[in-house]
């Protein structure tokens, strides 16, 4: 599997597609950090890319690699080998791909700027993201056997992840404004990454005040220790829930 996988990543990040993604992260990062006399804000720009930009490149980009890829996934499956065996090859090829340019783009500078628990916090949600909605693009893409409906899953997967599912919150706790939802936004949150990676960031630069008696609770919560181990089982979760349903889905699909 390792020898698959080494394969697999070789031949990915020989990609134009990878290559411009670094180097777009590179660019903004550091613009980002040259501009502004405030490491804090400089973080908090580069928060929005974290939380959109690269879910939807992780999305995109595996959904393409995967259907790019199934002519290959076809011989490989004509030879002595288990299925689950080629598809976590494929998983980690295009997941360590990700995560190298994310950290080749936006690690470096941030190291260099913001070593700081900020910056740590930064780097640590968007690795989790990349991995999290590599798995999430993994079950679309086995799912659907026509490119252009799995590119459209994944679209709209996304899409209710960074935008739907804010609103379904809102409304949601406007609904019961008059009840304490304090406790129920924690587990809201877990629901969804983006939102909790979002979360567990803000906290860390301090600004939980601007937030009120929720931000107070949040705070309490997420900068104790059993706070950063529930993000990080979260997030944990979030990567192997996915991965293991579309490893079942390959498993018994019909290639």
């Amino acid at each position: 599997m390792l020898k698959l996988s080494r394969y697999v990543l070789y031949d990915i990040l020989r990609s134009k597609v990878i290559i411009a993604y670094a180097l777009f992260l590179g660019v903004i990062t550091f613009s980002l950090f040259s501009l502004e006399d405030n490491e804090s804000k400089a973080i908090l720009s580069l928060l929005n890319i974290v939380l959109i930009i690269i879910p939807l490149m992780s999305m995109i980009f595996t959904t393409i690699h995967y259907y790019n890829s199934y002519e290959f996934i076809e011989l490989l499956l004509a030879q002595p080998m288990g299925r689950g065996r080629i598809l976590l090859s494929e998983y980690g090829g295009v997941a360590i791909s990700l995560v190298t340019a994310f950290w080749t783009g936006a690690g470096i500078p941030v190291l260099l700027y913001a070593f700081n628990p900020t910056g740590m916090a930064l780097l640590f949600t968007g690795t989790c993201l990349t991995l999290i909605f590599t798995s999430l693009a993994f079950v679309t893409a086995v799912r659907a056997r026509d490119k252009a409906r799995g590119i459209g899953m994944a679209l709209l997967l996304w899409f209710y992840f960074a935008l739907i599912y804010d609103g379904l919150i809102l409304m949601i706790l406007f609904t019961f404004s008059d009840y304490p939802m304090e406790k129920a936004t924690l587990a809201l949150a877990a629901l969804n990454p983006i939102d909790l990676g979002r979360i567990f960031i803000m906290l860390k630069m301090d600004i939980s005040a601007l937030m009120g008696y929720t931000g107070a609770l949040y705070k309490q919560f997420f900068g104790s220790a059993q706070g950063i181990l529930f993000t990080t089982a979260i997030m944990l979760a979030w990567i192997i829930a996915p991965l293991l349903i579309a490893l079942r889905m390959f498993r018994k699909k019909d290639l």
